[in-house]
């Protein structure tokens, strides 16, 4: 069911609305018995003439008669607001629970039951007797309907109680704890009635949804986990949009000579444990690894979430990356990383029934041509003036590398070289952490080193 606009006054009109039958009949509980039940047991013993221990008797009889009406009002008040309530339900909060408002189930059958018993004890009893009654009839047929109520039937009234709150009580219980975020929580099917067939509906929507949670996991294991929540939301086709952004390209330097040595599965083995420390700092910095290029990888800042500060970003990722890479695995291994920002197209991109999420622009080739001139100038980290201009924060000394020829690029572009020097004594705990955690696996091991970092 689709949510209606959320209106001002609608939780506390769901409230009175849900509230108002027990309030109908307990707010003024005194009034039926000091206008009806006494009036008419003073006024009939008076009227015929019975003897004064009568009024007691016909009090009794008034007052099984009251409590009936009562619980009638109440029943029949549930039914009549119910249209109202679904027209407010719609306009309440997803957060809105309304616990605690109204008679609950276990006293509705409780109160319901025992008072049948009553009144078809005593109507059965009147009936019953073709002879003409007298007073003490009455109050031996009110007495004697009322102890079978709470004593002969009361087993069968608990017995039928707890047959329709048992169920009840345990899908609460699952309920809460999918709440809480356990999907694999399931009721217990215990009767073939309809309560059982509501515990099966249930049981198959959770099915459903933790189907769709571990699509939902699996998918955002192959792209980013903001891109996948936006698929799920709008569909496969994310419209290109236009968005200033900040390239980071990683990439291992002669991994090449490294494939032609080593197995398939020592290759792949190696790239994930490279990926698997690269991309928890791009994501540490609020980035993502937007897709993997063979050893490299091309981090995106700025989509598809917008962010003012996303040159500050990158470029606190690109020297994350160089620090802990080195750190991890000295001279065994080395990365180059090219940052550059500009303007780019955000979107699916694909066809034949593949898609994907990129980001297609000048930019992004630039990012990568920068990130291949860190093998003809040393630096393990360069970035462009274009993003430069826009960093926010001066805590990273940059130090210039003059211009350097781009394929594709007419004019000579000016670039700079963070002092990762300079960067480590601003963040030492980094190389503390990694030496530490060098053992461990994955993003784990990364994402600590890097709850330790003081930038970005």
């Amino acid at each position: 069911m689709s949510r209606a606009p959320r209106r001002d006054g609608a939780e506390e009109a769901w409230r009175t609305a849900v509230g108002l039958p027990l309030e109908f009949v307990s707010r003024s509980w005194w009034q039926p018995l000091v206008l009806i039940v006494l009036p008419i047991s003073i006024f009939v013993p008076a009227y015929l003439g019975l003897p004064p221990y009568s009024a007691l008797v016909v009090a009794a009889g008034v007052l099984v008669a009251v409590v009936y009406a009562a619980i009638l009002h109440f029943f029949a008040s549930e039914l009549a607001l119910r249209p109202v309530i679904e027209d407010i339900f719609p306009h309440l909060p997803d957060s809105f629970s309304g616990v605690g408002v109204g008679a609950p189930l276990r006293w509705k059958l409780l109160g319901a039951l025992p008072l049948i018993n009553v009144v078809t004890g005593v109507v059965v009893s009147g009936l019953s007797n073709s002879d003409r009654g007298h007073i003490g009839a009455l109050g031996l047929d009110v007495a004697v309907a009322v102890v079978v109520a709470f004593t002969i039937s009361l087993e069968l009234t608990l017995l039928v109680t707890r047959s329709v709150i048992a169920p009840v009580r345990d899908l609460l219980q699952v309920t809460e704890r999918v709440r809480r975020g356990d999907l694999s929580a399931r009721a217990p099917v215990l009767s073939g009635d309809e309560l059982g067939e509501l515990s099966r509906s249930f049981n198959a929507m959770l099915e459903g949804l933790q189907e769709r949670e571990r699509l939902r996991e699996a998918f955002g294991s192959y792209v980013d986990p903001d891109v996948a929540e936006r698929v799920l939301e709008e569909g496969a086709m994310l419209e290109g949009e236009e968005a200033e952004v900040s390239i980071v390209f990683i990439d291992i330097c002669d991994f090449t000579a490294f494939a032609e040595r080593a197995s398939a599965r020592e290759t792949v083995a190696y790239l994930n444990d490279f990926f698997g420390l690269v991309v928890p700092l791009l994501n540490e910095h609020g980035g993502h690894a937007n897709k993997f290029v063979g050893d490299g990888v091309l981090g995106v800042f700025g989509a598809p979430d917008r962010l003012s500060d996303h040159a500050d970003r990158a470029l606190a990722a690109a020297c994350a990356v160089a620090i802990a890479t080195e750190v991890r695995y000295g001279d065994g291994l080395r990365a180059g990383v090219g940052v550059n920002s500009g303007p780019v197209s955000a979107g699916s991109i694909g066809g034949g029934g593949r898609l994907e999420f990129t980001v297609v622009g000048d930019a992004v080739n630039v990012a990568a041509r920068v990130e291949q001139a860190t093998r003809e100038l040393g630096d393990r980290v360069l970035i462009t003036e274009a993003t430069r201009c826009l960093l926010t924060r001066d805590s990273i000394p940059l130090e210039p590398r003059g211009t350097v020829e781009l394929k594709g690029k007419s004019d000579p572009v000016p670039i700079w070289s963070p002092d990762l020097e300079g960067v480590s004594r601003l963040w030492p705990a980094v190389e503390e952490t990694a030496v530490s955690l060098a053992s461990e696996d994955g993003d784990e091991r990364a994402a600590r080193a890097l709850r330790h970092s003081s930038l970005g």
